[in-house]
């Protein structure tokens, strides 16, 4: 999600050295998004009050680890915002986001296997809220999620800032202390994948996956709108 890492590659750069770079920031991508759904898995197992911050934490890590070589979307809907914001092109997108939906799957068979069996299904499963509502959680901290990651790890108003990580890994933890007894706080189509997998949601949230890239398009177009010099 810096600069130096989103910004897509020229012309000039010669195909191998194009495809090397993009090979490292798909292996990046993968490692960070395997570790923040694992995370997500086993704190929610745990019934642990901390979970949250688990989640928020581990996001942050992974981000100031990678985020200088791939960005460190580590989700589908924020690769898509970086897409509209024009930081990221079509090809290495589509490439992010089967690595993120692989390594999410990768990472929930992986919590099957250490837990013995599927987390509880009670434990982020939105239950007695009409569909709606947990609808319109997601769409607004997915929107929240990639709006911020626009403007700390994007913008050129902030060059070289060392709190990105922090501000985004916060807002996933924010949202799933607000949200997540309405929605389960997925705010991520690899997370909701992987959740599958686990047990943690119901096929019925499936649906969630329409208004997270939608937030993830219109948080990627407010950036451009609010900031139409920074190309």
């Amino acid at each position: 999600m810096t600069r130096a890492a989103s910004k897509t590659t020229t012309a000039q750069q010669h195909p191998d050295t194009t495809r090397r770079d993009l090979a490292g920031k798909l292996v990046v991508e993968g490692i960070g998004t395997f570790f923040l759904v694992f995370t997500i898995g086993t704190a929610v197992h745990s019934g642990s009050a901390l979970a949250p911050l688990a989640i928020g934490a581990a996001l942050m890590v992974m981000i100031y680890a990678g985020g200088h070589i791939s960005g460190g979307h580590y989700n589908p809907a924020v690769t898509l915002a970086a897409l509209v914001r024009g930081r990221i092109g079509l090809i290495a997108a589509a490439a992010y986001w089967i690595v993120q939906v692989v390594a999410g799957l990768v990472a929930a068979l992986i919590v099957r296997l250490v837990l013995g069996g599927p987390a509880a299904s009670s434990s982020l499963d939105p239950s007695g809220r009409p569909l709606t509502n947990a609808l319109i959680a997601e769409f607004l901290f997915t929107f929240a999620l990639a709006y911020v990651v626009m403007n700390v790890a994007t913008s050129a108003d902030h060059p070289n800032n060392s709190f990105y990580g922090l501000a985004i890994g916060f807002t996933v933890a924010a949202g799933a202390v607000a949200v997540g007894g309405i929605s389960g706080g997925v705010f991520n189509p690899a997370v909701l994948f992987g959740g599958l997998v686990m047990g943690l949601f119901g096929a019925s949230t499936l649906v969630y996956l329409i208004v997270q890239l939608l937030a993830g398009a219109l948080a990627g177009l407010a950036f451009r709108m609010l900031n139409p010099n920074d190309a």
